[in-house]
């Protein structure tokens, strides 16, 4: 595997910068990787699914939001991450194979509310906050669910404790055609990222075969 390759792009709320990775040998398709709503640090989680990823022949961008890039702790809202995701990646380069979009919490909200309009194959979403923790009447399902009315299955990786919904909380406003991996933890799932990491390979190994 080369060393990874850092691209700057410009976007609405100023840099957003890209981390891409290459495998060894051929290339599969791409996956773009958004983060959580605050730290400035990629998870290990996340980084688990980068390198299952790779070994599997896919390019993998890990994205900074403009907010992480500037050094602030916490992000802006959605309308603000929607315009800086879909602005960088457009501007990143292209590659051979479908686009699978995702991330971690937040940045799955991201990649879900805009897969259609990036030309996503799929989404694979990390701890998808469904609710905030104690909040159920305040649910997002249906941005859980918005890749499904364009045809776009969503496999989702959740926590078996997670405060911000559990598997079967998520398993019970899953759209059709999407699929669900509950592996131990919390919302964070660093701990668990070996199993992480073999969910997100599963999901890209269908992917890859069709």
């Amino acid at each position: 595997m080369a060393e990874p390759r850092t691209l700057e792009v410009d976007t609405p709320s100023g840099p957003a910068r890209a981390t891409r990775s290459r495998p060894d040998g051929a290339v599969r398709g791409r996956l773009v990787l958004g983060h959580g709503a605050g730290g400035l640090r990629w998870t290990d989680d996340v980084l688990a699914v980068r390198d299952a990823a790779l070994g599997l022949g896919w390019v993998v961008d890990l994205l900074d939001q403009p907010w992480r890039v500037a050094g602030r702790r916490v992000g802006p809202g959605p309308a603000a991450l929607d315009a800086a995701w879909l602005a960088a990646l457009e501007a990143l380069p292209r590659e051979v194979g479908p686009l699978v979009v995702g991330g971690r919490s937040a940045g799955a909200r991201v990649a879900c509310r805009t897969a259609r309009a990036v030309g996503a194959a799929a989404v694979l979403a990390l701890s998808f906050p469904l609710h905030p923790p104690g909040r159920p009447d305040r649910s997002r399902a249906d941005e859980l669910a918005r890749p499904a009315t364009d045809g776009l299955p969503v496999h989702v990786v959740q926590g078996r404790t997670d405060p911000f919904g559990t598997p079967g909380e998520v398993r019970a406003v899953l759209p059709p055609g999407a699929t669900l991996v509950a592996v131990d933890g919390p919302h964070s799932l660093e701990r668990a990222a070996a199993d992480v990491a073999v969910a997100a390979a599963g999901a890209l190994a269908t992917l890859a075969a069709e």
